[in-house]
């Protein structure tokens, strides 16, 4: 039962395959499991394909029979139309069209399975990729938000310069008051004078200057460090709200694009073995010497392409005779007595009929 199934996968006439020996109907077997199993990598490979693109297994397993299905149908096509005729250059030349369709096969079917052995590699590279974009992104959006925060800096700089410049015109009129109390400096004159008071009630004008600039200035940077927060805030969640992009970025045209940066030789040997096994059938037939089976169907074939043309050739011979004879028997009838009467009769019979209805018909007009 199971020969029988990979005969059938060979595209082989199973009817005149019966009648061939054990060795030829073998043959065609095994053909035909290379035919089977590729159908089943093709099956496996496009079902992996097609759930990284969309992550359900169903829809993946589904898609993946119809495209297994539709390889084996191509391979049992491509191995049942090559047929042996006994010279290799034709034989080549008949299955170079099929050659080139079968690597075109073996493209498609190794490069899902290249992504699925070599998993692993192609996350390491997929996540460099991510970190990769990743730092990208937050350059990129800090560009946006960078420059306003930086002026916003500034504009705190300032305000905490100028409080700093009036304090320090502060503490200097401090140690003046203080120095002209001691005598140490203005009138160095030892006490609290004139001179000391009008100093102190200089002081004490800029120490109130300070405070209410310490105040105002205050409620300016917490208002510029809220602003300087929101603008914070708003790259963060601009950020959190692009980064699920970039983790997603692990579709099919990422992880091939990820499996060519790895070394080309391991993926180049995958593509050969299944190229070889591919092209398999296709090279085996063309290989194998004319078998029995080969024989049997090129007889028959020609025994049935003889006996349309033995048709052919009697349909025209048929219709040549049957034009001659109605020639002949035209031109018998023509020549006849009886016939010409007749036919004479009739004619006259219908021009009196023509000749009376135009009468009758120019009289109704009058």
């Amino acid at each position: 039962m199971l020969q029988r199934f990979f005969i059938l996968c060979s595209g082989a006439d199973t009817t005149l395959l019966k009648t061939c020996s054990e060795g030829e109907q073998n043959k065609y077997a095994g053909i035909g499991a290379t035919v089977f199993f590729t159908a089943v990598m093709a099956f496996i490979a496009s079902s992996y394909a097609l759930y990284t693109v969309f992550d359900n297994p169903y829809t993946a397993v589904f898609f993946g029979l119809i495209w297994g299905l539709l390889i084996f149908n191509l391979d049992r096509y491509i191995v049942s139309t090559i047929k042996k005729s006994g010279s290799f250059g034709n034989e080549l030349l008949q299955a170079f069209p099929r050659i080139i369709l079968a690597i075109i096969i073996a493209v498609v079917i190794s490069k899902p399975l290249e992504m699925k052995i070599f998993e692993k590699e192609i996350n390491q590279v997929l996540l460099t990729q991510k970190n990769e974009m990743t730092l990208a992104n937050k350059q990129q959006l800090a560009l946006q938000y960078t420059p306003t925060v930086e002026q916003l800096n500034r504009d705190i700089a300032l305000l905490k310069e100028e409080v700093a410049t009036k304090e320090a015109a502060t503490d200097a009129l401090y140690d003046i008051y203080i120095s002209e109390a001691e005598g140490t400096a203005g009138t160095k004159l030892l006490g609290k004078g004139p001179v000391y008071t009008e100093k102190r009630e200089k002081h004490d004008a800029a120490l109130a200057e300070l405070q209410l600039l310490k105040e105002t200035n205050a409620q300016k940077i917490a208002a510029i460090a809220s602003e300087i927060t929101k603008w914070n805030t708003e790259y963060e969640t601009v950020v959190a709200n692009t980064q699920p992009v970039i983790d997603g970025f692990d579709g099919l045209m990422a992880r091939i694009n990820a499996l060519e940066e790895l070394p080309w030789l391991p993926s180049f040997f995958i593509f050969l073995l299944f190229l070889a096994i591919e092209t398999a059938p296709i090279i085996a037939k063309l290989l194998a010497p004319k078998g029995e089976y080969d024989l049997k169907l090129e007889d028959q074939e020609s025994a049935i392409g003889t006996w349309i043309t033995q048709k052919v050739e009697e349909r025209k011979k048929i219709h040549a005779t049957h034009t001659q004879l109605n020639e002949k028997i035209y031109a018998e009838i023509s020549e006849e007595e009886e016939v010409y009467a007749y036919k004479k009769q009739k004619a006259e019979a219908l021009m009196r009929r023509q000749a009376d209805a135009f009468h009758d018909m120019q009289v109704n007009r009058l």
